[in-house]
């Protein structure tokens, strides 16, 4: 479809900075944060509650297919993410939840479920959306698409950090173990695996800070809204 404000997608591996990253870029261009990842790390925390096991994809996948069909997960106004009215936008930072939606993501029923989810917050633009498959699945059809990656070395230390800085208990060299899991299970499943698309442009921030990487990417997307602005005259 003909947008007058691009979609932009921002995919990468886990501690890459896209949280960080995407929350800025959408601010700089007035976009809204359309923040997959926590769609999936918040069906990760239903079914726990549920009490389904993240390795049983059937069982999951009823779970996700019933927040979907009524609409059980969705962001306020404020970007918020609600799960029945519930704000759970810090219960599902943690390295255990995380490690849940790592799983889940790997469901074809629960990528089938949250699909068209993400696709009815992102179909008008003037969004970014992040995650792993935004720019290759999601949104293929993108105006702007960015992989956002780092070395395993320096996602595994800003993760780490993270975590010690809520008091977790934890080693540098558990958590980067988990970090090169994460990507094994990432890359190889077999629904959407991550993976950069052909047209996204590669942002390596191992040797860039959070404004480096935010500028390079809002300097490129202001050059492909002007484009599409320009296009609709």
């Amino acid at each position: 479809m003909k947008r007058a404000r691009p979609v932009v997608a921002i995919d990468g591996p886990a501690g890459a900075g896209k949280t960080t990253v995407t929350r800025r870029v959408a601010e700089a261009l007035g976009f809204t944060l359309v923040d997959t990842g926590a769609l999936y790390r918040a069906v990760a925390l239903a079914a726990q509650r549920a009490g389904a096991r993240w390795e049983d994809s059937v069982a999951v996948g009823e779970v996700a297919a019933q927040l979907a069909l009524a609409n059980r997960i969705r962001f306020d106004a404020a970007g918020v993410l609600l799960l029945d009215d519930e704000d759970i936008s810090q219960l599902i930072r943690t390295q255990s939840i995380a490690d849940g939606a790592s799983k889940v993501s790997a469901i074809p029923a629960v990528r089938e479920a949250l699909l068209e989810m993400q696709r009815a917050q992102g179909r008008a633009g003037g969004v970014v959306l992040e995650g792993r498959d935004i720019g290759t699945v999601v949104f293929p059809d993108a105006e702007a698409k960015f992989f956002l990656t780092a070395s395993v070395a320096v996602r595994a230390a800003r993760r780490y950090a993270e975590l010690c800085s809520k008091g977790a208990k934890t080693t540098l060299q558990a958590v980067q173990d988990e970090v090169v899991a994460r990507d094994a299970r990432d890359t190889t499943r077999p629904v959407a695996p991550l993976k950069q698309a052909d047209d996204a442009i590669l942002v390596d921030s191992s040797d860039t800070d959070i404004d480096g990487v935010v500028a390079q990417i809002v300097e490129r997307v202001r050059q492909v809204e002007a484009a599409l602005g320009a296009s609709s005259r």
